[in-house]
């Protein structure tokens, strides 16, 4: 019952926050149709839309300390097909076939992984927490993420390679620690609520310092791939990438499939698949949407041909752009 309590607040929260992604899109769209441009914040339906990431945002960070990272991070899809469809009445997109195939696949897979998930204790103790930090299984992953991190960031760095791979290999590495800082507070924090207090210990500062330090550099490089790649593309591959590495850390640390049978990690694996496959196909072919941006029409200037309605180059002392004949008229004028 824990674990289901779990497995819906996460649903129910990246449900809330595909909403809130929307009401946002929805306000910028409505501030850009206004003849009178003003700030974004100071429209109440975009705060309205932050006050819901919110609260989508701190539930999936409580459904952490009720169910195993492996059903918490997959379960991310659910933001992006719930934005596919919830688009369609906010934005009046139009529905396609790829968003119904596609969200048919992610339902299917979020089903499987839900199910076959391993059954383990979320209950964990602060020491429970010092024991599995120092295990040997996790000294040697951390030494082996940090070894490619760190040549990741080299060629980032030095060789300015900036490919999305490379962008969002990095944030996923960065991610599987926030994911086990995340489920160490979670957890610990849930624990003393009950009655059982946790907050003396030291380890769990440490780790809300781990959370806080991963999670700012993790969204530094993730701006930086969504500012040089489209969403489109940033979106899914992310969405791979982070859900990989949150379950990978989750078996080494947490030690979360120790005791489960073949089947129900073939059939665990096989849900992720079809998750990851059915992001992609909502997310293949999708165009960008991007603001009207207002043009000036410069009317008819006399003895001149005017190739358009154009937009007034800052940089320049003319105020249009004319043909190449009259240039050369000019010129010999």
């Amino acid at each position: 019952q824990t674990q289901l309590l779990g497995v819906l607040l996460a649903a129910a929260s990246n449900l809330l926050i595909s909403v809130s992604l929307n009401i946002q899109k929805c306000a910028h769209l409505r501030l850009a149709c206004q003849i009178e441009l003003k700030p974004y914040y100071v429209s109440k339906l975009w705060w309205c839309g932050i006050i819901l990431l919110g609260l989508g945002e701190v539930g999936n960070f409580a459904a952490y300390g009720f169910a195993p990272i492996a059903v918490v991070a997959p379960l991310g899809c659910v933001s992006v097909i719930g934005s596919a469809f919830i688009s369609v009445f906010f934005l009046k997109k139009t529905m396609r076939t790829a968003d119904i195939l596609g969200g048919t696949l992610t339902v299917t897979g979020t089903y499987l992984l839900v199910t076959f998930t391993p059954n383990v204790p979320q209950e964990l103790t602060a020491r429970q927490v010092q024991n599995y930090l120092v295990s040997w299984p996790f000294l040697v992953y951390s030494i082996l993420e940090i070894l490619i991190f760190c040549i990741l960031l080299y060629f980032y760095k030095r060789k300015a390679v900036k490919h999305i791979v490379v962008l969002l290999m990095m944030v996923a590495l960065l991610a599987s620690i926030t994911v086990i800082a995340v489920k160490a507070v979670s957890s610990m924090i849930t624990l003393s609520v009950k009655g059982k207090m946790q907050l003396t210990y030291s380890i769990f500062y440490i780790m809300v310092a781990l959370m806080a330090s991963s999670c700012a550099f993790q969204v530094r490089f993730l701006n930086q791939a969504i500012h040089l790649y489209e969403a489109t593309a940033v979106v899914p591959i992310n969405f791979v990438f982070f859900t990989t590495s949150a379950i990978i850390s989750g078996v080494i640390f947490y030690r979360e499939f120790q005791s489960a049978a073949f089947l129900n990690v073939f059939m665990f694996l096989f849900g992720c698949l079809l998750s990851f496959l059915g992001v992609f196909i909502i997310a293949r072919n999708k165009k960008e949407e991007h603001l009207q941006i207002p043009f000036i029409d410069c009317g008819h200037i006399p003895g001149h041909k005017l190739t358009g309605k154009i937009q007034p180059d800052s940089h320049s002392s003319s105020y249009g752009t004319l043909n190449k004949e009259d240039d050369s008229v000019k010129s010999q004028s």
